[in-house]
């Protein structure tokens, strides 16, 4: 018992120390020695190098080209200016009126053809201001309108997304970013609609309230939340007691706005070619020329006794992102300020990324490996004697722990995944359900307060938690939690599609 004290104990610190900014490079792995030390007589050194490092380093081995690429083409993307000029491509079609559908639809292009959601925020954010503004909507809709289009349809449900939350269930299962399609464009309408009307209905609400694009001064002396200027700050005070309540800096988006309309952009174009290259390629690649070449090789002692079905998901990621990265350049040569330099930007930018995540899954191989993992182990695959549904609480309450999509879905599947493939196999359910359940999953309770997103959009918006969360809450985890429910019940019922 006093083991299982030791994983829950570890677990919380994990969460409260990573919340409070310490590095989780550093933090897993102490964490994991703590578990195990509770564990009793197990050997702590060889623990971390014979059980935590391998277990990084598989993860790294796997997944770090498709974080090298996926970085590189996000910074590609932006220092082009097609990030931006996608940006303003929907907003100048759609206009004003429909300020939040613009914004949603804009990161949902971006984040669809495979450049990071921090590329996007960072790229969207101002337009979205000067948008917001001049339509009159309440700027603290707008982290949850980025939310909405970069880190839930677009990264969980939408088929051949190259994100790496698709990428990571395919060597488990055998499968590709285009698994259950039709399951996925279900759960991508739920959660791209449901959330749109939910916005829409919180912008009337508030407008209609005397809320334009700053909230209205509260009456002297009362109201949950008296603003109060500040140099360079947007600063909250709750007037219940006066005490600060948090601080965030804040854009100055006329400045940000007036930077990126004096930036080149390209024509859109040239600007949305490589997303559609990275979605069209993929498809191609994984549906034809893979299954038709001659891999056999692959089952040989130096390809690690394997099969294209194993890795030809993330081949068709690589390649894609590959041939897409030499598009932007190519097509946007002149409109660079140094290619090099962009290239090291994107690389190093990986780096970080990557280590958070394989640091994550070492934590969760250690805790794996513990004697008392049996009972945490035998509770979730007894939740129900449908793996389905098993995988998706596993999953969830694991990204939910580590505040990480790709983080919890990893720990998930390297301690459990052998189990829950061995269960549909057994019950005969399509594996590509079980993929598609599981990045679905992976998109619910990761994006609780702590995650690192969350944290960075509302840092580049100057917003707190406390003016813009619950509006972040309803679209990026209740509604796509409402989406996985259907998926798996849809699922059960008639299986993949």
């Amino acid at each position: 018992m006093i083991g299982l004290f030791g994983i829950i104990l570890s677990l919380v610190l994990l969460i409260a120390l990573a919340y409070r900014g310490i590095n989780v490079i550093i933090l897993a792995p102490l964490m994991a020695l703590l578990a195990t030390a509770f564990a009793g007589g197990l050997p702590l050194i060889a623990t971390y190098t014979q059980v935590f490092m391998p277990a990084l380093g598989n993860y790294l081995i796997t997944y770090f080209p498709l974080f090298l690429l996926g970085a590189l083409f996000g910074k590609l993307m932006d220092d082009s200016g097609a990030a931006r000029a996608i940006a303003h491509f929907i907003v100048d079609k759609l206009g004003d009126a429909r300020a939040i559908l613009a914004i949603v639809l804009a990161c949902g292009i971006l984040t669809y053809g495979g450049v990071s959601l921090f590329v996007v925020a960072f790229a969207v954010f101002p337009i979205a201001a000067a948008l917001f503004r001049e339509a009159g909507v309440p700027k603290r809709l707008i982290p949850a309108t980025i939310a909405l289009g970069s880190f839930t349809f677009t990264m969980t449900a939408l088929p051949g997304t190259p994100q790496i939350q698709n990428a990571i269930p395919a060597p488990f299962f055998g499968t590709d970013a285009f698994a259950a399609p039709g399951l996925g464009v279900l759960a991508a309408l739920i959660m791209f609609g449901g959330g749109t009307a939910w916005l829409m209905h919180r912008a009337s609400k508030l407008t209609a309230a005397g809320e334009t694009y700053l909230p209205a001064p509260a009456p002297k002396g009362g109201g949950l939340l008296r603003r109060r200027k500040t140099t360079g700050t947007d600063s909250e005070t709750d007037g219940t007691d006066g005490g600060p309540v948090k601080t965030a800096p804040a854009p100055t988006e006329v400045d940000l706005a007036a930077d990126t309309s004096t930036l080149p952009r390209p024509s859109a174009l040239v600007a949305f070619l490589p997303i559609v290259v990275v979605i069209a390629l993929n498809y191609v690649l994984v549906t034809w020329v893979f299954p038709s070449m001659d891999t056999d090789y692959l089952a040989g002692d130096t390809y690690g006794n394997t099969d294209v079905d194993t890795v030809g998901g993330i081949w068709a990621i690589a390649v894609s992102l590959v041939v897409a990265c030499l598009i932007v350049v190519g097509t946007n040569l002149s409109r660079f300020t140094d290619v090099k330099e962009t290239v090291n930007e994107g690389t190093m930018g990986s780096f970080l990324p990557i280590f958070n995540t394989a640091s994550e899954v070492g934590y969760g191989a250690v805790i794996a490996s513990l004697p008392a993992f049996k009972i945490v182990r035998d509770s979730v695959l007894g939740i129900s004697n449908n793996p389905v549904i098993s995988l998706a609480v596993a999953v969830n309450v694991l990204a939910g722990i580590t505040g990480s999509a790709s983080g919890g879905m990893s720990i998930a599947l390297q301690t459990l995944g052998e189990e829950f493939r061995g269960l549909a196999v057994d019950q005969g359910i399509a594996l590509e359900l079980m993929h598609r359940v599981t990045v679905l999953a992976a998109g619910g309770f990761d994006a609780l307060p702590h995650n690192g997103a969350v944290v960075t959009v509302l840092a580049i918006c100057g917003l707190t938690h406390r003016q813009s969360y619950k509006d972040i809450f309803v679209v990026a985890v209740a509604i796509p939690l409402v989406a996985l429910t259907a998926v798996i019940t849809l699922g059960t019922i008639f299986g993949s599609f």
